[in-house]
């Protein structure tokens, strides 16, 4: 099991949860919330966060609501408007060199609706530290990646039937990664709606879908950080 800890960003500490994979050269993942934070009956971070520990890498889920979780769409909202992307950014660098420090080696990065959004805007940020990037239906209408520095490659995965990161989005999105030469690779899933990764919420879990993304987020962080 995985615990609580505190590591350095913002000229403070960030709170987030640790899952050790069993071999200690094991690469690191920072695992990035949706909306609902990294606790509460909704949210499944820290159960990704044990899956990734199980397959071998070191996981770690930095809490950007420092402790605040929601239950609610509306609540839910409300917390991820108010965010600070700023400090957001700042707690995912924090994230990112704690990782770094503690393997020896770069880190990936992956997350999931809001998390999805912030993976890209933390691989664009941290260039150096991060050597692969995965989104899971990302969206913020705040957060504005810098695809330019953007290095790592990118993996998305996106739903069919996402009314919030839809079909045109996700197309802009390859367009700007292809318009910059930047590797990336996009899966759609047909039927699939937002959310179909959170096991905890069954009106939105796909278990086919879930179960392929999983697998290929697998294999690339297999093929660039191992």
């Amino acid at each position: 099991m995985g615990e609580m800890i505190a590591f350095p960003a913002n000229g403070g500490a960030c709170p987030g949860y640790l899952a050790r994979a069993d071999d200690a050269g094991a690469p690191g993942v920072v695992v990035i919330q949706e909306w609902w934070g990294i606790a509460g009956e909704k949210s499944d971070i820290k159960d990704i966060a044990e899956r990734f520990a199980a397959a071998g890498y070191t996981a770690l889920a930095p809490d950007l609501f420092h402790g605040r979780i929601a239950t609610e769409p509306d609540e839910a909202g409300k917390l991820m408007m108010a965010l600070r992307i700023e400090e957001a950014a700042n707690d995912l660098r924090g994230a990112a060199r704690h990782l770094r420090e503690l393997t020896g080696k770069p880190v990936g990065v992956v997350g999931f609706c809001m998390g999805g959004a912030l993976s890209l805007y933390a691989a664009g940020d941290n260039p150096d530290d991060i050597a692969a990037c995965v989104v899971f239906y990302g969206g913020h209408p705040a957060v504005k990646p810098d695809l330019d520095a953007l290095r790592a490659p990118v993996l998305g995965h996106f739903g069919e039937r996402d009314d919030s990161v839809n079909p045109e989005v996700v197309a802009a999105l390859d367009r700007q990664l292809a318009e910059r030469g930047k590797a990336h690779s996009f899966t759609t899933y047909p039927g699939a709606g937002h959310a179909f990764f959170n096991e905890r919420r069954p009106e939105a879990y796909n278990p086919a879908a879930a179960a392929d993304a999983w697998r290929k987020t697998l294999a690339f962080f297999e093929a660039h950080l191992r």
